[in-house]
């Protein structure tokens, strides 16, 4: 650690530009994103402690960062106040009275932060929750781009300007004026259109950077810290982008990104083929950068070395980011870099207690073990309750109503599936007593029941795009073939129950991630079924989902809103605890309902999954244990025949 810390040093002093001591200053910036209420590193869903995440060892790493720095800024990049059984318990079973404070505010108020930005997970529980939660927040909290429903007035405070005494490299007092603004996907018009719709309206991003930035360099801003809730790729523009930060690295004026939402590392290897990236620096288009994975993984750094010229301007002579992980990796273990900070631990302890007493209250019995270590390569028994309780539940809701008479489809997608969760990231219930806890794993996010009304062709191409996942295998390479596309969210790979089908991986897929046809000849889906007989395009169906992908959540065809024709109250894990309570004891069984095409030529493919999976082998003959993969997982064959 020692030694660490003395390369830290070292590094940060090599950032002194070679200007006199009394015109330069060296400013660290760090940044949390992500966080999703994971204040302690425990994990709810498992029951037990966790050494590769969690606030309280970020705040570690946070305060040892500035110890290093003369001068540093801290910034949380949201998507704080939702995303685990914590702030399930604070927002749905607890409470938070006006003047009350929230936990997670409670714990960034202690480690001083100096400002905050907003995600789209913020907007899951309400405004009116939003703005009770934020008012417990002793920094200023920032977004540009969403505005009163006239679309002319922000919403929030789109931007801060921040006074601050700095001490330059000869140890003497300066003035700087520090901006930042933050941006949010304009896509929670969407995913969150319950609660936004009439109440508010998003902008483009990028566009909203244009406008403003000029506006804080002429109400004095020295620097300028853009806080995009928002991901890096480099396709092209299109406006109204979800991940739009390759493009706001392009307006003038940015000095700094702290970005998010992605749950990914910057600079990581991740992103070595995007264009105008240099990772050995950490920037994006010349300009610094930084996104710190989530969940409290790793704190996002930095390091910048200010000039002033003779005007008394100030500048960016040197800059160069980094991220820090709270774990290190001894073979596919995490171990503990860092201990938890005892302030943060004791500031929430009474809500952690009341979280754990909630997500350990049981529901029912399973019959049989839940799991989703193969979701995405067979029918799997995580999604299978899911969607049976969903069409369970909307049956109910449509008795006596015009949409009585239509056949109910269920779809369902695997949550936890490995990927960037990583090896750890899976469901594994036995059969026995299932809990609240249990229930939250398997239906991780607060989305509401809503149900759409869609033909024949409709399912299909809703096939078609979940099939996107599958890379394209060529039978003529043989095995060993990686099956999974790891840039397609798993949570985009809708099952969808009441229909059977086959998907053909040697065929080109139809759709790209973001929802365009490749290729209107491109098939995979084949021998649609309903009831036995190849499905008619004409015939109507309800389709049971939930609020983010019924109102056009990844981009799938047919699906922006319009076709909804039922918006449950509830949430669909509120429907799954309902479906298992009233059944008492629930049998998860997978019933097959799809499956792959086998090619001429059998075929082994591989995929990765946690290596706990290795014990569930003797119950699927078609997967075969390969051998160790990288970041702990473990890779596995599956047999196409």
């Amino acid at each position: 650690m020692f030694r660490r810390v003395l390369f830290a040093l070292a590094s940060f002093l090599l950032l002194a530009p070679a200007v006199s001591a009394d015109n330069s200053v060296r400013l660290r910036l760090l940044e949390t994103a992500d966080l999703h209420i994971n204040i302690l590193n425990y994990d709810y869903y498992r029951d037990r402690e966790d050494d590769g995440f969690g606030l309280s060892r970020t705040a570690t790493l946070i305060r040892q960062a500035r110890t290093e720095a003369p001068n540093s800024l801290l910034i949380d990049n949201g998507d704080t106040i939702q995303g685990s059984p914590f702030g399930d318990f604070v927002a749905r079973q607890k409470g938070l009275k006006p003047g009350e404070d929230h936990p997670i505010y409670r714990a960034l108020n202690l480690l001083g932060y100096d400002a905050g930005n907003l995600g789209n997970h913020e907007f899951n529980y309400g405004l009116d929750f939003l703005k009770t939660a934020m008012a417990s927040a002793k920094f200023p909290m920032v977004n540009a781009n969403i505005f009163q429903p006239d679309g002319q007035k922000s919403y929030f405070t789109p931007y801060v300007i921040l006074d601050r005494k700095l001490k330059d490299d000869a140890g003497a007092e300066v003035s700087i004026r520090i901006g930042i603004i933050g941006f949010v996907p304009p896509q929670i018009m969407q995913w969150d259109r319950i609660n936004l719709q009439g109440k508010v309206t998003a902008q483009d991003i990028v566009d909203v950077a244009k406008k403003l930035v000029p506006e804080m360099r002429a109400k004095g801003a020295d620097l300028v810290i853009a806080v995009p809730h928002s991901g890096l790729n480099a396709r092209e523009r299109q406006g109204m982008d979800e991940n739009a930060v390759y493009y706001l690295a392009q307006v003038p004026g940015i000095d700094a990104i702290l970005f998010g939402h992605a749950h990914l590392v910057f600079p990581s290897d991740t992103f070595k083929d995007v264009p105008n990236v240099d990772l050995v620096n950490g920037t994006i288009h010349g300009v610094p950068a930084t996104m710190p994975g989530a969940w409290g993984s790793h704190l996002g750094i930095v390091d910048m070395a200010l000039k002033r010229n003779d005007a008394g301007k100030w500048s960016v002579a040197d800059a160069k980011a980094s991220v820090r992980a709270v774990f290190r990796l001894e073979g596919r273990q995490k171990v503990a870099a860092v201990a938890n900070d005892p302030e943060i631990v004791a500031a929430v302890k009474a809500e952690h207690e009341g979280t754990l007493a909630y997500v350990r209250a049981p529901v029912g019995k399973t019959s049989a073990p839940i799991y989703s270590y193969f979701a995405l390569v067979q029918d799997d028994p995580s999604i299978q309750i899911v969607t049976d309780a969903q069409a369970w539940y909307i049956k109910n809701i449509l008795k006596g109503g015009q949409y009585e008479s239509l056949p109910v489809l269920s779809a369902g997608a695997p949550f936890k599936a490995g990927g960037r969760g990583g090896a750890d990231y899976y469901t594994d219930i036995p059969a026995g007593d299932i809990a609240i806890k249990n229930t939250a794993d398997l239906y991780l996010y607060p989305n509401t029941v809503q149900a759409v009304v869609v033909n024949g062709d409709g399912v299909r191409e809703w096939l078609e795009m979940s099939a996107g996942i599958f890379n394209q295998i060529d039978p003529a390479k043989g095995d060993g073939q990686p099956l999974i596309n790891a840039a397609f969210p798993s949570f985009n790979c809708d099952v969808i129950d009441g229909v059977t089908y086959k998907i053909d991986v040697t065929k080109p897929r139809r759709y790209d991630n973001d929802g365009k046809v490749i290729d209107s000849n491109n098939r995979r889906i084949v021998g649609l079924q309903f009831q036995g007989k190849l499905i008619d395009p004409a015939q109507r169906f309800v389709v049971v989902t939930n609020n983010y992908r019924a109102s056009g959540g990844g981009k799938f065809p047919g699906l922006d809103g319009k076709n909804v024709i039922a918006e449950a109250p509830e949430e669909n894990r509120e429907a799954l605890v309902q479906y298992i309570r009233n059944l008492g004891t629930v049998n998860p069984s997978a019933d097959g309902n799809w499956s792959f095409v086998a090619p001429e030529a059998p075929i082994t493919v591989m995929f990765e999954s946690a290596p706990a999976a290795e014990k569930l082998l003797a119950a699927n003959p078609k997967v075969s244990k390969l051998g160790p993969g990288e970041n702990g997982f473990m890779r596995y064959g599956l047999k196409l025949n």
